[in-house]
């Protein structure tokens, strides 16, 4: 099955992409797309996570559940917003934390692809998700396939810090080696936590480990 994906991944995924799961999953979609239904993101955006971050540039990975399903909101990255869309209240959380953790100002600009260029695979665990339907694509493959995507990473990669937030995330980190990669865990960002994710310096720990692994630490700035 031809899937438009950067080189890097789709050589590193090639099995997956023929595999059952994932032929359904693409016959999902365009059922979907047939009956019009409206897809976030659109179809260009799905795989733009990787298309920022080949797998052998990842430093880090940020692991979000499924995207935004508000128009215009999401565009392939977990967490993040296009430019001139407003940064959603789990994203304001996580720029007061970086702003506490690192004593830098944050200029709010919702859009991370500059950390994904660095080297911070922004994933979500869902890939898709229909219009005002949160979850409505959970159970469509998608999990079975960023598992799979975790596991190389693991598997493959050196010294990466993944970044588990809320009960959910948390459960990923089963497929993770942890003697070859820094797993972070903290509660949601989401204002619903109750606060409960600030403190937990995430961005300077990481940065901390890399730079002990001899790597470039990421510039959180935006």
């Amino acid at each position: 099955m031809e899937v438009k994906i950067q080189q890097s991944w789709k050589n590193a995924l090639a099995q997956e992409f023929e595999k059952p799961y994932f032929e359904s999953l693409v016959r999902f979609l365009h059922q979907e797309k047939a009956e019009g239904k409206t897809i976030f993101p659109p179809g260009s955006q799905i795989f733009r996570a990787f298309d920022l971050t080949p797998v052998d540039k990842v430093k880090v990975v940020i692991l979000g559940q499924d995207p935004y399903h508000g128009p215009g909101q999401a565009h392939g990255l977990s967490f993040s917003v296009p430019e001139g869309v407003p940064a959603p209240p789990s994203l304001k959380n996580i720029f007061k934390e970086i702003e506490s953790d690192l004593g830098v100002r944050m200029s709010g600009y919702p859009n991370l692809e500059n950390w994904a260029r660095q080297g911070v695979l922004l994933l979500n665990a869902v890939l898709t998700v229909r219009s005002s339907e949160a979850a409505s694509h959970s159970r469509i493959g998608w999990q079975e396939f960023t598992d799979a995507v975790i596991r190389h990473i693991s598997d493959n990669c050196e010294g990466v810090v993944f970044m588990l937030w809320g009960n959910f995330a948390r459960t990923k980190s089963e497929l993770i080696d942890k003697s070859r990669h820094m797993v972070l865990e903290a509660a949601h960002p989401s204002p619903l936590a109750r606060g409960a994710f600030f403190g937990c310096r995430h961005f300077s720990k990481a940065n901390a480990y890399l730079v002990s692994a001899g790597r470039e630490p990421i510039d959180w700035r935006l």
